[in-house]
């Protein structure tokens, strides 16, 4: 088969099942290792794949969907995980959280500690936390980092944020990613978030990583968090049967599976 033809194939391939491994391209196509490896590395420097370890994946242009859609999907599961993550903080600690549906859920569990400091670029996030304080006097500090406002979503960005966040060291960083796989480990579909959650990362001495069973072996356009600086993933029990989770489990410190209820 000629290298044409079998780069005509791994396209069909990838647009079918969003993957190919190098032992498919081998069997299906009867060439080499390193032949099938040269194919997938011409690909990726003409832009058409990106290569992970043992294959290549599908280089998407979806649009992620907005916050209000995001927050109803998958609602129970991301409830579970923000109910074990919380049980994972001690009052008195300073945390970081991103902007994302799940950290939104996980700033309202939180609300029953006393005493944190939660320093966050997600304007849901600190109003949910701010409101609960008012109401059973938790007395938690809420510092809402400055920035400019995104569009797409309640939160702060650009390099304010990140220039302002940057002068914070704090306990745990809780985050929570459009994807998370064994090679690229925790990352975004925005630029914006990925500079916030990678500067999150660099100022905590703990990472944190919630995830639910649509993210694990997601890959995503930016990585910001590798698997090996991910202290803790909390995932619900749908996760463990997804493609890919031996191995993210494999290369992560510790994990929580969140209970079913």
């Amino acid at each position: 088969m000629w290298h044409e033809e079998r780069h005509l194939r791994i396209r069909t391939l990838l647009a079918t099942f969003g993957r190919i491994s190098v032992d498919r391209i081998v069997s299906e196509m009867q060439v080499s290792r390193e032949t099938a490896r040269r194919d997938l590395m011409d690909m990726e420097a003409a832009g058409e794949l990106r290569r992970i370890r043992g294959g290549a994946v599908a280089i998407t242009e979806a649009v992620e969907p907005p916050f209000a859609e995001r927050i109803q999907i998958r609602l129970k599961e991301k409830r579970l995980i923000a109910k074990a993550a919380a049980a994972l903080v001690s009052g008195g600690q300073t945390l970081f959280l991103d902007a994302g549906s799940t950290t939104t859920l996980l700033a309202e569990a939180l609300s029953a500690l006393s005493g944190l400091t939660l320093i966050t670029n997600s304007i849901e996030a600190a109003q949910k936390l701010r409101e609960a304080d008012a109401m059973d006097n938790r007395e938690n500090r809420v510092v809402l980092l400055g920035g400019e406002l995104s569009r797409e979503q309640p939160a702060t960005y650009g390099a304010g944020t990140v220039n302002e966040l940057s002068r914070y060291h704090v306990d745990v960083a809780m985050l929570s990613p459009y994807g998370i796989d064994a090679e690229q480990g925790a990352g975004s579909f925005d630029l914006q978030e990925a500079e916030i959650a990678r500067a999150m990362v660099r100022h905590a001495h703990q990472v944190m990583i919630l995830a639910d069973y649509s993210k694990i072996g997601t890959v995503s356009r930016i990585s910001y968090c590798p698997p090996e600086l991910i202290d803790h993933l909390i995932v619900d029990a749908k996760a463990v049967n997804r493609e890919g989770w031996k191995e993210l489990s494999q290369r992560v410190k510790q994990v929580t599976v969140a209970p079913r209820r």
